[in-house]
C-alpha cells in the first residue's frame, strides 16, 4: 500500500531562512519516527527574483512568493492527488505574497484537504485588517499550532479564536547529550577563551551593537573573553542594504578597541558545526530588539545545548528564561548586559548550574518529542498514525553495549555516560541476558554472543553455595557484603534463574551457551532455594515453567512440576487471603513489577492446565488494567508512594521496569487466551516509552538506544541506567512485530 503524504507549505533549504531549517528538522524527525506509514513532501515558497534553488527530492512543488495564481494552482493540484491527506502550513508573515501574506488565504479557500497552520509569529494588538486576515485563515484550518503559552493567549484574547483549535507544540531542538565546553573549544582552537556567542541570520533587529557597548569593561576584567557573532547576513537584509549593518558593527568594534575580542563567522553553518560552536560557548546572548518576537529558534538551540543565557525580554524569552537558566535584561540596555555578564563570569559554578538547568528543562523540546506532538495532531486525519503496531523504533543495542564492560553491565549512568563507580547487580545482568538471548534469535550477530557470554559469566560468578545469587558487586568486582546482607536475595535470584532458563531453552543459541546456562540453573535448583516474597515467587515460577520445556529425566521433571504447583498455590493463597470484591489482588497494595504476579499464574496454567490459575490470573490482570489504563493512556504505579488499598494512588516516579513487566504479561495473556484485547493493550502500554504518558515526552532515546530512568511530576529523569535500558529492550522484544521470544 502506498504511503500517505503530508504536504508542508514552507520555505526549505537550501534557502537560508529559519523557517526553512525548522521545516527540514521537523519533517526529518517525522519521517524517521513515522516513515513506515507516511511521507513528508514540500511545497517550497521561493522569493521574487530567485535564480532557483537546488531543492532535495522531497520538494515536489514550488510557489513563487508574489505570484497569486501559484497559490490557487497548488491547492487544485493537492486536491486532485489521492496520496495527499493533510497540509501543514509553516506560517510567517514575511514569506507569503500580498499584504501580511494574504495570498495564502487564496490557497486556503481553494484547499479541500485538511489544513493545519503553524504560526511562528503571533502579533499582539493587531490592526483591524491583520486581525481579520488571521481570523479568516484560522476559519479554513482544522488546527492551529503555536510554540508558547503566550502566543496561545494572544490568539485567544486579541484575535478571538476558538481555543479548541489551538495546540501548543514547542520549537524543536536537537536531541544531543550535555557536554562541557572544554573539548569543543579545543577542537575549534578556542582553548583558554571565555566564549560568548550569538547566532542566526544577521540583521539590525538582533541588537548586537548593545552587546558590543557592554564589552569594554567586561574584557578589561576578563582579557581572555571572545564574543562570536555566528551567521551570514539575512538574505532580505543583504538584498535591501547589503552589509551595511555588519559594517556598522565592525566600525563600532574598532572604535571600542575590541578587535581581539570579537570574531565574525559570516557563514550559514550546517547543524553539526553550529552545535559545536554552541557547545564551545560559556554564555549565550539573545538580544532581540522585538518585544513581540514569539519564538527564536536560536534561543531554543542555546538552551537545548545547556548554556546559560542572557536575553532581552522578548516574548519567548519571558516564558523560557528565568533566573534558573540565565538573566533577562531590558531592550537596548548595554549596562544591564554588562552587569549580567560580569556576574556570570565571576561565578563559574553558577554559570554551569544555570546551563544544566536550561538543558534539563528543554528535554520536552527535542525533535522526537516535537514530532510526537505533531503526529498526535495529525492522527485525527491520518488513520495510519493511530496504528501503533506499525510505528515501532528499530532495535538498538548501542547503549546496552556501552553500559557493558569486560565484567558485566554497569548499574548506573550519568546522563548517557556509564558510572563505573556504581558497580554491578545480578538484577541488571540477568535482564540483559534475557534481552540479548531474545535479540540473538532474530539478529544472530557475533557481538551479541559476546554480550551473552559476559552476562552468563557474571551470573556464574555471583551464584552462592546456598543457591541464591549475590546481587550487589562493587566496582572492583568484590561483593558488596553490606548491601547483600541488608537486602533479601530472593528477587534478584529468581530473576537470574528465569534468564538462565530462557538461555538454556533458546532454540537458536549455540549449544555451549545453553549447556552453561543449564548447569548454573541446575546447581541452584539442586539446593532448592526458598522464595517467599510474592514477586520472587512469581519470577521463580516463570523460570520453572520455562525450564520444564527442556528434555530431562522423569524424576527431575516430577520435581519441577511439584515446585511449579507449590509456587502457584502460594500465589493463589495470597490472592484468596487479600482479595475483596473491589480489590481482587494478591496483597493490600500495588507496588513494583505488579504484572508479573498474574502473568506467573498464566505460566502455571500453561504448564498444568489448572483452570483456577487462569481464572485468578484474569481477574487480577483485569483489575490491574482498570487501575493503570485511564483515558486510553497507561499510567504505571509510581514509586513515590505505593498504592494502598482504600487510599489515593500516586502517579509519578513512573519506572520503565513497571511498563516492561506489563508489556511482557499482556503478551503472555494474549498467547494463552487468544484474546486480542490483550494484544492491543500491549501496544498501548508500550506507547508509554514513546511519549504517550502524562508528560507527553519520550522515555526512549532513539539516538543512543538507551532509556531514561523514569517519569517525575515535571520532567524525565535523563540518566540512562541499566535497569531502564534493559527494561525497554525486554518490552520492545516482546512485541509480535519482533520475532517472538520464547513464550
Amino acid at each position: 500500500m502506498k504511503k500517505s503524504w503530508v504536504v508542508y507549505i514552507s520555505t526549505f533549504p537550501p534557502r537560508q531562512c529559519g523557517i526553512a531549517t525548522f521545516t527540514k528538522d521537523l519533517t526529518d524527525s517525522l519521517d524517521k519516527l513515522y516513515g513506515q506509514v507516511m511521507e513528508s513532501k514540500i511545497a517550497a515558497i521561493s522569493p521574487e527574483g530567485s535564480t532557483g534553488y537546488k531543492y532535495p527530492a522531497k520538494v515536489l512543488w514550488q510557489i513563487r512568493e508574489k505570484n497569486r495564481e501559484d497559490y490557487v494552482h497548488l491547492a487544485s493540484t493537492l486536491n486532485a492527488n489521492p496520496r495527499v491527506i493533510l497540509v501543514n502550513i509553516q506560517h510567517e508573515f514575511g514569506i507569503f505574497g500580498g499584504t501580511h501574506g494574504e495570498y495564502l488565504l487564496d490557497f486556503l479557500r481553494a484547499m479541500r484537504k485538511p489544513a493545519i497552520i503553524t504560526f511562528h509569529t503571533v502579533l499582539p494588538r493587531p490592526a483591524k485588517a491583520l486581525k481579520q486576515l488571521v481570523q479568516n485563515m484560522a476559519s479554513h484550518a482544522r488546527g492551529l499550532v503555536v510554540m508558547t503559552f503566550m502566543s496561545r493567549r494572544i490568539l485567544l484574547d486579541d484575535y478571538d479564536l476558538n481555543s479548541r483549535k489551538i495546540h501548543i507544540i514547542p520549537h524543536g531542538i536537537p536531541a544531543i547529550s550535555y557536554e562541557n565546553p572544554t573539548g569543543h573549544k579545543n577542537e575549534l582552537k578556542l582553548t583558554g577563551k571565555l566564549v560568548l556567542s550569538t547566532f542566526g541570520l544577521l540583521s539590525p533587529n538582533k541588537g548586537n551593537e548593545y552587546v558590543l557597548d557592554a564589552l569594554p569593561e567586561v574584557v578589561k576584567k576578563n582579557p581572555n573573553l571572545l564574543y562570536l557573532v555566528i551567521g551570514a547576513t539575512h538574505p532580505e537584509v543583504l538584498r535591501r542594504s547589503g552589509e551595511e549593518y555588519r559594517n556598522f558593527l565592525i566600525l563600532k568594534i574598532n572604535k571600542l578597541g575590541l578587535g581581539d575580542s570579537v570574531r565574525f563567522y559570516n557563514h550559514f553553518l550546517n547543524l553539526p558545526t553550529l552545535l559545536q560552536f554552541l557547545r564551545a560557548t560559556d554564555i549565550y546572548l539573545a538580544t532581540s530588539l522585538d518585544p513581540n518576537q514569539a519564538v527564536s529558534g536560536t534561543l531554543s538551540y542555546a538552551l537545548g545545548v545547556g548554556r546559560p543565557v542572557i536575553a532581552t525580554a522578548f516574548a519567548q524569552a519571558r516564558e523560557q528564561v528565568s533566573e534558573r537558566e540565565g538573566v533577562l535584561v531590558g531592550f537596548r540596555d548595554a549596562p544591564a548586559i554588562r552587569s549580567a555578564l560580569l556576574d556570570l563570569l565571576l561565578d563559574p559554578e553558577d554559570r554551569v548550574r544555570k546551563g544544566k538547568e536550561a538543558y534539563f528543562r528543554t528535554r520536552s523540546m527535542t525533535w522526537p518529542n516535537v514530532a510526537i506532538g505533531y503526529a498526535r495532531l495529525f492522527s485525527t486525519h491520518i488513520r495510519q498514525l493511530r496504528n501503533e503496531e506499525q510505528n515501532l523504533p528499530p532495535l538498538n543495542l548501542n547503549h546496552l553495549s556501552k553500559l557493558t564492560d569486560s565484567f558485566g553491565m554497569i548499574q548506573f549512568s550519568r546522563l548517557t555516560e556509564p558510572d563505573p563507580t556504581s558497580g554491578y547487580t545480578v538484577d541488571d545482568n540477568a535482564r540483559a541476558l534475557a534481552a540479548t538471548v531474545w535479540y540473538w534469535e532474530q539478529n544472530p550477530k557475533e557481538q551479541v554472543l559476546k554480550l551473552i557470554d559476559k552476562y552468563l559469566k557474571f551470573l556464574k560468578y555471583t551464584r552462592t553455595p546456598s543457591g541464591y545469587f549475590a546481587n550487589y558487586v562493587n566496582a572492583d568486582r568484590s561483593f558488596n557484603v553490606q548491601a547483600n546482607t541488608v537486602e533479601s536475595p530472593e528477587d534478584s535470584s529468581a530473576r537470574a534463574l528465569y534468564a538462565l532458563a530462557l538461555t538454556a531453552s533458546s532454540r537458536g543459541l549455540p549449544q555451549g551457551f545453553r549447556t552453561k546456562a543449564r548447569q548454573i540453573f541446575e546447581q541452584s535448583f539442586g539446593n532448592t532455594p526458598r522464595f517467599t516474597f510474592l514477586r520472587a515467587s512469581a519470577m521463580y515460577l516463570k523460570s520453572l515453567c520455562v525450564f520444564l520445556r527442556l528434555p530431562m529425566p522423569a524424576r527431575v521433571s516430577q520435581r519441577v512440576r511439584s515446585q511449579i504447583k507449590q509456587q502457584a498455590d502460594f500465589l493463589l493463597k495470597c490472592f484468596q487471603k487479600s482479595a475483596t470484591r473491589n480489590w481482587p489482588w494478591f496483597e493490600k497494595k500495588l507496588t513494583y513489577s505488579n504484572a508479573v504476579l498474574p502473568e506467573a499464574l498464566v505460566w502455571a496454567y500453561e504448564a498444568t492446565r489448572t483452570e483456577k490459575y487462569l481464572e485468578i490470573a484474569k481477574r487480577a490482570m483485569d483489575f490491574l488494567l482498570s487501575e493503570t489504563i485511564r483515558d486510553n493512556m497507561y499510567l504505571p504505579i509510581g514509586q513515590d508512594g505505593w498504592y494502598e488499598r482504600g487510599e489515593k494512588r500516586t502517579y509519578f516516579d513512573q519506572q520503565p521496569e513497571e511498563a516492561a513487566a506489563m508489556v511482557q504479561a499482556l503478551r503472555k495473556f494474549n498467547i494463552i487466551t487468544g484474546d486480542n484485547r490483550y494484544r492491543k493493550l500491549m501496544y498501548r502500554v508500550f506507547a508509554w516509552f514513546l511519549g504517550d504518558n502524562l508528560l507527553n515526552q519520550t522515555v526512549y532515546d532513539r539516538t543512543t538506544g538507551g532509556c531514561y530512568d523514569g517519569l517525575g511530576k515535571k520532567e524525565v529523569n535523563l540518566n540512562q541506567g541499566a535497569e531502564s535500558t534493559v527494561s525497554y529492550l525486554l518490552a520492545r522484544l516482546s512485541l509480535p512485530q519482533s520475532k517472538i521470544p520464547p513464550s
